[in-house]
């Protein structure tokens, strides 16, 4: 069991309430293969520059992650920047360098064209669909977006959402994407263009799932303190799509098991800087934050 992940890889410059982080490690395809590490095996396909930090693979390596589709090309690594107000109302971008990742160009290694779970980051719908050329017939294959690529491509991520089962999105994007009134109306648009499963994840007020319109909700693990929020939706997407590769039938039931993993996951997410946060991740700390999620829903 395995899982193809094709995003990116990065070094962050976060400025955040609690002081200012240079040259984090970032990047959607790090934070998904991380959160995803402790209960399935990653193949990560990424670019990062000369000025990557070998020891960085090396710890990426350790937790089991493999990292042979990931090219080291001649330049410098996608470099992010954003600084996030004290309360975490919003975020501001600081600048993007897209460094080597602007030429990047996705080449599934043949041995993994059989990934039977396929996750598709925030990347370019041209490049997603690039990865869906090359593989066959997973079991599973999902996408994340984000507001930038349903402004200015929707036609391509259109095309892309079509061709896959399920797509990962917040409650903004869906009402962006879909032009509905409700984040309900929107999840009923998402399916009619094709996915027979829709996460919107809303942050601290947990996520829904549907699927093929039968809706399931999941609160967000309270955390004591916030540190770092960059990266939870794509760890979200790592913990949901690990449960998934792991479950031997994809019925209601083990999808709504996935919801809560991928809540579990994100919640160790935000308590630390970058995805760092995720290096110590553990199956029992996953375990001990699914059972406090079924108590917070559990009724009288």
């Amino acid at each position: 069991m395995s899982i193809l992940v094709v995003g990116s890889m990065a070094l962050d410059d976060l400025a955040l309430p609690s002081g200012s982080f240079k040259n984090v490690l970032g990047g959607s395809a790090t934070y998904f293969s991380l959160a995803a590490a402790p209960l399935a095996r990653c193949r990560v396909v990424a670019v990062v520059g000369r000025d990557f930090p070998a020891a960085t693979l090396r710890r990426l390596r350790a937790k089991g992650i493999d990292l042979s589709g990931v090219e080291q090309a001649a330049g410098r690594t996608f470099h992010w920047s954003g600084r996030y107000p004290r309360g975490f109302c919003g975020r501001e971008t600081r600048f993007t360098k897209l460094g080597v990742f602007a030429e990047f160009s996705p080449v599934i290694p043949e041995a993994w064209r059989d990934s039977r779970t396929v996750f598709l980051g925030n990347i370019a719908p041209e490049l997603q669909a690039k990865v869906l050329d090359q593989v066959r017939r997973p079991r599973f294959s999902a996408i994340d977006t984000m507001n930038f690529w349903i402004e200015g491509e929707r036609e391509a991520l259109d095309s892309v959402v079509r061709r896959v089962d399920g797509v990962f999105v917040n409650d903004e994007e869906v009402l962006q994407w879909t032009g509905a009134s409700t984040v309900f109306d929107g999840i009923g648009q998402l399916h009619r263009k094709g996915p027979w499963v829709v996460v919107v994840k809303r942050g601290e007020f947990g996520a829904y799932l549907s699927c093929r319109g039968a809706l399931t909700f999941v609160p967000a693990v309270p955390v004591r303190k916030v540190i770092d929020p960059t990266g939870a939706g794509d760890a979200f997407a790592g913990g949901f799509l690990s449960a998934v590769d792991r479950a031997p039938r994809l019925d209601g039931a083990a999808l709504r098991g996935a919801l809560t993993t991928a809540s579990a996951v994100a919640s160790f997410a935000v308590e630390g800087v970058g995805a760092d946060a995720l290096a110590h991740l553990e199956r029992r700390g996953i375990e001990q934050r699914r059972r406090i999620l079924k108590k917070l829903v559990e009724t009288g």
